[in-house]
């Protein structure tokens, strides 16, 4: 699934760090620092796919030049706790091809240049080969300072300001995600990124009357593992592999991490099985099909990805009740403070699946309201649930099913006669 990540990061000399170091890391390149007299070599380094360098029309000969490029930018900073240069990192589409990475990337950095005249540098890596996959990502190193036909000049204030520099990498975040989003549809993915909060996504989905999706999103932020615990999980994950047995985190974030991804990936099962069975019945009923003959379409339709894979359809419901119980054992383990959204709402769904209100739960889904179920308050007797009216179908021979679905379409055909002869001709207008 396309996951959305953009982060803004200063190179700062307070912090030991300098604009010509950071650029030869990136880019796995030998670059001399001429304000510190050392020499950053990292030509050995591996997973860098391409590299390229973008400036103003106006801007002079050596910008092409990296080492040049960064040395300039060293030499016009004079304060020892000046920022040299400013990272923007970006975590690209693994659905779309390498060409298509590197035009949004290539897309997104022309912008910054037209945007606000800095020379910027771009490093498009591969993912880590004992990592997700998955993880293609981009490093774009711009300068703090304009760049023009006679060098560096003014500073970006516009990014520094506390009034304007949030407004601005909010707008250049909202670029990203639709230039993802633009690639991801020239494909034919159907799945998009959104680079505003959890919370502001829920109260679109709210507005537009998307419940689930709203259920979805009703989760904290995931976790930021960092460096060392997240080296910790690669290798735990590699251990388990070359094995062959199940991948367990061994620290307390990816403990939380983990059981986090395996519930939104449950949820968004649970959510796709739902709008296959919905459909498929939809379209069954348009075709004549009995309600009965429909019920049973949709259910082979919500079970089709299990069979396709020789797996029995109640290994889905075993692996909730896994995430579930993971999420509860790790309950006696410190974490962060805040709800987990996901693993409340999952026990909540397991919980009530056999119950009436599970089934409330299911008709509310269909569009109905509490009342349509045909139920009073104070009614001890209850309907069966959707399971046991499943068994119940799932367990009459195919002959008698035949017949119920000639029943009802006989009772139908009784009732538009009744209709018929209760109508006066010559009551008409």
């Amino acid at each position: 699934m396309a996951s959305y990540h953009l982060s803004v990061k200063t190179i700062k000399r307070s912090a030991g760090r300098s604009a010509t170091a950071a650029a030869a890391y990136r880019v796995g390149e030998r670059i001399e620092c001429q304000r510190e007299g050392r020499i950053h070599d990292y030509t050995r380094k591996q997973g860098i796919e391409e590299t390229f360098i973008l400036a103003p029309k106006d801007a002079p000969d050596w910008a092409s030049d990296r080492s040049r490029l960064w040395n300039e930018a060293e030499a016009s900073e004079t304060r020892r706790n000046s920022v040299t240069a400013r990272e923007w990192e970006l975590a690209l589409p693994s659905e779309i091809s390498a060409e298509a990475r590197s035009q949004i990337t290539r897309d997104f950095a022309q912008e910054l240049v037209s945007r606000y005249g800095v020379a910027v540098d771009v490093a498009i890596h591969a993912p880590h080969r004992e990592g997700d996959q998955r993880n293609h990502h981009a490093h774009v190193l711009t300068s703090t300072r304009k760049l023009e036909a006679g060098g560096f000049t003014t500073k970006t204030r516009v990014l520094d300001s506390a009034k304007t520099g949030g407004v601005e990498i909010e707008q250049m975040r909202g670029l990203w995600a639709e230039l993802q989003n633009r690639a991801l549809e020239r494909v034919g993915e159907v799945e998009r990124v959104d680079h505003r909060s959890l919370e502001k996504q829920r109260e679109t989905a709210l507005d537009r009357g998307d419940k689930l999706t709203a259920e979805e999103l009703d989760r904290d932020p995931e976790l930021k593992l960092g460096p060392a615990a997240n080296s910790m999980e690669r290798r735990a994950k590699a251990v388990a592999e070359r094995q062959g047995r199940e991948y367990v985190p061994v620290t307390e974030r990816g403990a939380v991490v983990h059981a986090a991804r395996q519930a939104r990936a449950a949820f968004r099962e649970m959510r796709e099985r739902l709008d296959i069975a919905r459909e498929t019945y939809g379209i069954e009923r348009e075709a004549g099909q009995g309600r009965v003959s429909a019920g049973l379409a949709a259910l082979r339709a919500a079970t089709a990805k299990d069979r396709d894979r020789d797996r029995n359809p109640d290994d889905f419901r075993d692996r909730l009740a896994r995430v579930v119980g993971r999420s509860r054992d790790q309950d006696d383990m410190p974490k962060p403070e805040g709800r987990n959204y996901a693993r409340e709402r999952l026990k909540e769904i397991m919980e009530k699946d056999a119950g009436r209100d599970g089934q409330a739960a299911v008709h509310k889904l269909d569009g109905h309201s509490e009342y349509d179920m045909g139920e009073d308050k104070g009614r001890e007797a209850r309907k069966p649930s959707v399971n046991e009216r499943l068994k119940d179908v799932l367990n009459k021979p195919r002959e008698k099913l035949e017949i119920e679905d000639e029943r009802d379409q006989e009772k139908d055909q009784e009732v538009e006669k009744d209709r018929d002869i209760d109508r006066d001709p010559g009551l008409s207008h």
